[in-house]
């Protein structure tokens, strides 16, 4: 097995990626409404698979799959947070309200951690 520091750059690469992306996946089933679960989908999105293509990027080397991965990382740099605004707006333009601190009742606060 070939251990260069390029080999293990890359694969700490992809492993902060796929942490991030489960992290994300945590933070959307646990965060209490749209726009929070949508903050921590879109952050987690774009850094997880920045982080790994990045990493597969640097396992691909100076070829034309390393070109066709970085054109995708453009892509997702720009589409991802783009999705996000519009995801928003349109949960605002219909009325969803954030859940704020004073929003919660009483009882709602007894149960928080």
């Amino acid at each position: 097995m070939d251990w260069s520091i390029v080999n293990i750059l890359s694969w700490v690469l992809i492993l902060i990626g796929s942490f991030s992306l489960i992290t994300g996946a945590v933070g959307v089933l646990r965060l209490p409404d749209v726009y929070t679960r949508m903050h921590a989908a879109s952050i987690t999105d774009t850094l997880g698979a920045g982080t790994i293509i990045a990493g597969l990027i640097l396992q691909a080397g100076l070829t034309l799959v390393a070109a066709k991965l970085f054109l995708i990382l453009v892509f997702i740099f720009f589409t991802s947070p783009a999705s996000s605004f519009a995801l928003a707006h349109a949960a605002l333009s219909s009325g969803v309200k954030p859940v704020l601190d004073t929003d919660l009742s009483e009882s709602d606060k007894e149960t928080l951690p």
